[in-house]
């Protein structure tokens, strides 16, 4: 199973949301080039990053930050945070970004997820960030009255390379993602699921492992390490084990 450690980018630092809440957000010490370093270091292959400054205004706010990083550290990285436009899609891509993650603006206007996906083969990943079983958009402030399994039948054939499922009632919680509900997304997606939102301990991972489907891809962890509740010594060892 991938192990995805997590870079939410805001102001030039790292940070981290409790269910998306900017109003409601941790700051850490280190730069986003210094964890990604530490990460390197530990021998962690994958990255998740989020430009929350992208999330808010729609541009590419951290293109620079996240060029040095792929650059410097030869990490495979996903990254997302308002991704509007095929011109923002093409910018990461150029620089070298493994996927694009594309999130409310795919799920409001699905011919361009099926557009990005054909200009833009295999490094498109689709997130989708669902509450009670329906997705949510715009930083999750607004509810898109649709469900999350009917609307992923809609767009299954578009060509989308990634699913990362996030459960909003967990995301920044740390009590463990909703493995119920990406079990179900994961039997439904044709492509490969990225487990998101909730993990707080090494258990959840090898959980998550238990979980026994191979539509099930990886996991995103971040607060945890953060916090310091996840080790990442202990971390890389479930990258082999």
């Amino acid at each position: 199973m991938k192990i995805f450690p997590a870079i939410d980018i805001k102001d030039k630092k790292c940070v981290r949301l409790i269910k998306g809440d900017f109003d409601n957000k941790t700051e850490y010490e280190m730069s986003p080039m210094e964890q990604a370093g530490k990460y390197k270091e530990y021998g962690f292959k994958n990255l998740h990053m989020v430009d929350l400054d992208g999330a808010l205004t729609g541009e590419t706010v951290n293109l620079n930050i996240i060029q040095e990083i792929v650059k410097k550290f030869d990490l495979k990285i996903e990254v997302g945070g308002g991704v509007r436009s095929i011109d923002s899609i093409k910018k990461y891509a150029d620089v070298g970004v493994e996927k694009v993650i594309l999130g409310s603006a795919a799920i409001k206007d699905k011919n361009f997820l099926k557009e990005a996906c054909e200009k833009f083969p295999n490094q498109i990943a689709l997130s989708l960030d669902a509450k009670n079983g329906y997705l949510s958009v715009s930083g999750w402030k607004e509810n898109s009255n649709q469900l999350t399994l009917d609307f992923l039948k809609e767009v299954n054939d578009f060509g989308v390379s990634r699913l990362i499922y996030t459960d909003i009632n967990q995301d920044g919680m740390k009590q463990g993602p909703n493995f119920v509900e990406t079990y179900k997304v994961a039997d439904t997606s044709t492509c490969p699921v990225i487990i998101s939102g909730g993990v707080s301990s090494i258990d959840d991972i090898k959980k998550a492992k238990e979980l026994n489907n191979k539509n099930i891809e990886g996991i995103i962890v971040g607060k945890a390490i953060y916090d310091g509740d996840i080790n990442l010594d202990e971390l890389v060892k479930e990258l082999d084990a």
